[in-house]
């Protein structure tokens, strides 16, 4: 699968509490890629077959967020949600850029609703794929989500683990993930540091219950105020954050439009890149 071809450089910025590597491409309006959450995820590898594609229309930024990749590695666990926005709204900041689109995947979709309840000011148009905190208080968590949570428990990473963990519940098409993606995520796991305080975990102690309604947005009256053009693209196989909340977010924000991707999974914008390159493109090219 390999790296996208046009990305240059990348270079690390402090950005509030944190420092955040980042790379970007292309000329144009700005757009922030901002990745899931699995063990092993960077900006790069999760957007590896989009960049090249929306660089020929955008200024592409790709981050590594908090606690994974060449980015800091702690995050705040009372708040993660927060302290992502937080972090994506200072590295504009450090950049000098007034607003940009978002494109989020999982995590990444919740950091960029939280950044635009936060400081919509910071936010032009969204493209959230499968994104994190829609309902997931009202309902167990997914096989795939509880996989994801447990990864760096009992025995710690291992290739198997992540095998699995990707070609059972990230994609609808197991077959379809060669091996080097597998090798590059495990790898990426190994840090001691992300070892030793996992990024994306089950919030726990006397403020848990307050910290997953915090993560939970159907629960936050601002979600209803979201007035930012958002096009949500859902697979209708995603085993980590369930389908339902693709209509959860178009009944409740007021410019949402719904796009649910049959025989795909949660990783939407790698399964069915095609389709989602020509949707993103076009949905963030709208008012141009």
């Amino acid at each position: 699968m390999g790296i996208a071809k046009c990305v240059a450089v990348g270079r690390k910025i402090r950005a509030g509490r944190h420092e955040i590597y980042f790379t970007e491409a292309g000329s144009g309006p700005v757009v922030l890629l901002l990745h899931g959450g699995g063990p092993g995820a960077s900006g790069l590898s999760n957007y590896s077959r989009n960049i090249d594609v929306l660089a020929q229309r955008f200024r592409v930024i790709v981050p590594d967020l908090p606690g994974y990749g060449q980015s800091s590695k702690n995050i705040d666990q009372s708040d993660p949600f927060g302290d992502l926005g937080r972090a994506v709204g200072g590295l504009l900041d450090e950049l000098g850029v007034d607003s940009a689109h978002m494109v989020g995947n999982s995590y990444g979709g919740a950091a960029a609703l939280r950044l635009a309840m936060d400081r919509p000011e910071k936010v032009d148009r969204m493209v959230l794929m499968g994104p994190g905190g829609v309902g997931t208080t009202r309902v167990l968590p997914t096989k795939g989500l509880q996989a994801l949570l447990a990864y760096y428990g009992k025995s710690g990473p291992s290739r198997e683990k992540m095998a699995r963990f990707i070609r059972t519940y990230l994609v609808a098409d197991g077959d379809a993930v060669p091996d080097d993606v597998i090798e590059e995520r495990y790898h990426a796991t190994l840090d001691p540091e992300v070892t030793a305080n996992p990024p994306l975990r089950r919030p726990s102690g006397l403020f848990a219950l307050r910290t997953m309604w915090r993560m939970d947005f159907t629960r936050d009256p601002r979600l209803r105020r979201v007035e930012h053009p958002t096009l949500v693209i859902w697979g209708t196989e995603d085993k980590i954050n369930r389908p339902e909340g693709g209509p959860m977010l178009a009944g409740a924000m007021p410019c949402c439009d719904l796009y649910l991707a049959a025989n795909i999974g949660h990783w939407v914008q790698w399964e069915c890149a095609d389709l989602f390159n020509t949707l993103t493109a076009s949905f963030l090219a709208a008012d141009s």
